[in-house]
């Protein structure tokens, strides 16, 4: 049996960005993960669809955070 990869839909990531953002900007991120480790914050969470993603990613360009990366996360569980 061959595993077919879904990339459309649900589905887990994290994005890094250059700069610090707080804990508190999880409720503007639509309650996301968000933790900072020196100048490189990370936001995770799950992310509906590719529409969503996109959103997520221009909020991050809005408030000027520099893009270090961005993955999709594979996890176990269905999503």
């Amino acid at each position: 049996m061959v595993k077919q990869n879904t990339w459309f839909g649900a589905a887990v990531y994290q994005i890094k960005v250059r700069g610090k953002l707080s804990s508190n900007w999880s409720d503007w991120f639509d309650g996301i993960s968000i933790t900072a480790e020196g100048a490189v914050t990370t936001i995770t969470g799950n992310i509906p669809d590719q529409s969503a993603l996109h959103g997520l990613l221009a909020r991050i360009r809005d408030l000027g955070l520099p893009l270090i990366s961005v993955e999709r996360v594979e996890t176990n569980e269905k999503v």
